[in-house]
């Protein structure tokens, strides 16, 4: 056998991975179990417990109100701005508040407003459903005066550059994209589509979420007007923790926030009754921000902007390369099929495989052999690699079980029928 199919050569990658004390920053409660699931929900950073321990005992418990004035007021900044470094960003550009789907309606929304004249949304079908569901309800917000225009996948996994084009013209207010499609992973090129919004006099905004942490994003490089980005994935933020939005500089005087509220305020003490926006990203501010799940996102960014974007891009690519490798030669016999782009280039940092059984594999993966992938309809097993904590031996050891159930046909003793969370 090719020493490469081996678990001894997953062994000797991880012996020579530059990034693998990293792992150590995280809590591993069971060593054997092999979570490839960071793409949906990342591991939790021991730093995190730490700061969540700090602002609930010391500030909250000993500080109390006083502890707005000693650093939580300007939490959603500080953090933001680390964010921005993560993404290509300029300090000032981004604040950390709400849900993704939140601050997509806000920046949506003050995209239409300041297009009054154009009517359509172009987006495509690889998109994360939520978003077109933001859209959906933003067209019927204003009056059902806009079209979306859904741009179709030709083989399932990826949309060209042209594709995207033929859809824009001068009625085109907004194009929404994902950067990274969650289901087969795809990279889109984020400068020349921003790039043809801008010829075509559209905005163009960017959700980030399957990409900040795991690909390098440069957005101003990329001239973006608009993004957003969810901190529990790649950024091990914790669960639900809130979400980041980005404002090109120059736009954010120009651009309204259509949920105005106290903290967007530009004098929020003085309370007076009419809404006066901050001159800053502070004025995409809404509601108080949660500060205990604010404050522990900021573990895991640390510990990205520690490793190196660039560094965590190139163990990424070569964890995912080495998945399909080993998946080329130990499943693809078997009936699996690659359901993410082959080319590296235009993959981020999750893969998914395809069988008809998808869901009963990936029941039998999680219940007998201590894997945790997730499952996306119709057949994707999506396989997500942090590089921070994933190992090549989890990897290994992935295929190995997948094998395993296939060849034994195990996965036959479960249930087609869907559980809540897949």
């Amino acid at each position: 056998m090719d020493k490469k199919y081996t678990l001894e050569y997953a062994k000797e990658l991880d012996r020579t991975d530059e990034l693998r004390t990293f792992r150590d920053a995280f809590h591993v409660e069971d060593p054997a179990l092999v979570y490839l699931d960071g793409n949906s929900l990342g591991r939790t950073p021991k730093r995190a417990f730490n700061i969540v321990q700090e602002h609930a005992k010391d500030k909250w418990g000993n500080r109390l109100v006083r502890a707005w004035g000693e650093g939580w007021m300007m939490l959603s900044e500080r953090i933001g701005d680390k964010i921005a470094g993560l993404i290509g960003a300029e300090t000032g550009e981004v604040v950390v508040a709400d849900s993704t789907s939140v601050n997509l309606f806000k920046l949506a929304a003050a995209a239409l407003a300041d297009h009054p004249e154009r009517t359509e949304i172009v987006t495509d079908e690889l998109n994360f459903p939520s978003d077109l569901y933001i859209l959906q309800g933003l067209v019927k917000l204003f009056g059902n005066k806009h079209t979306i225009r859904v741009v179709k996948s030709e083989d399932g996994l990826t949309i060209s550059t042209a594709a995207i084009a033929r859809e824009l013209n001068d009625k085109t207010a907004l194009v929404a994209l994902t950067a990274t499609a969650f289901k087969s992973g795809f990279n889109y090129n984020i400068e020349a589509i921003t790039k043809l919004a801008h010829e075509k006099g559209a905005y163009a905004l960017w959700d980030l979420s399957h990409s900040v942490g795991a690909v390098p994003i440069d957005l101003k490089a990329a001239n973006v007007d608009l993004a957003i980005g969810c901190t529990y994935k790649y950024l091990n933020g914790g669960p639900g923790a809130p979400a980041f939005l980005y404002v090109r500089k120059d736009l954010q005087s120009r651009l309204s926030n259509p949920i105005a509220g106290w903290f967007g305020h530009g004098n929020q003490f003085d309370f007076e009754l009419e809404y006066k926006p901050a001159d800053s990203i502070r004025k995409f501010l809404t509601g108080t921000p949660s500060i205990l799940s604010l404050a522990a996102i900021e573990a895991g960014v640390d510990l990205i902007h520690e490793a190196g974007i660039q560094k965590l891009r190139a163990k990424s690519v070569q964890q995912s390369e080495y998945f399909i490798e080993l998946f080329e030669h130990a499943l693809k016999p078997l009936g699996v099929v690659l359901r993410s782009p082959r080319d590296v280039r235009e993959r981020g940092s999750h893969v998914s495989l395809g069988h008809p059984e998808g869901y009963r594999i990936d029941q039998a993966l999680i219940q007998e052999m201590q894997v945790i992938p997730d499952f996306r309809n119709p057949d994707n097993m999506r396989f997500g690699f942090t590089p921070l904590y994933t190992t090549y031996e989890e990897i290994f050891k992935a295929i190995e079980a997948l094998r395993h159930i296939l060849e034994h046909k195990t996965y036959e003793q479960y249930s087609s029928e869907r559980v809540i969370v897949t």
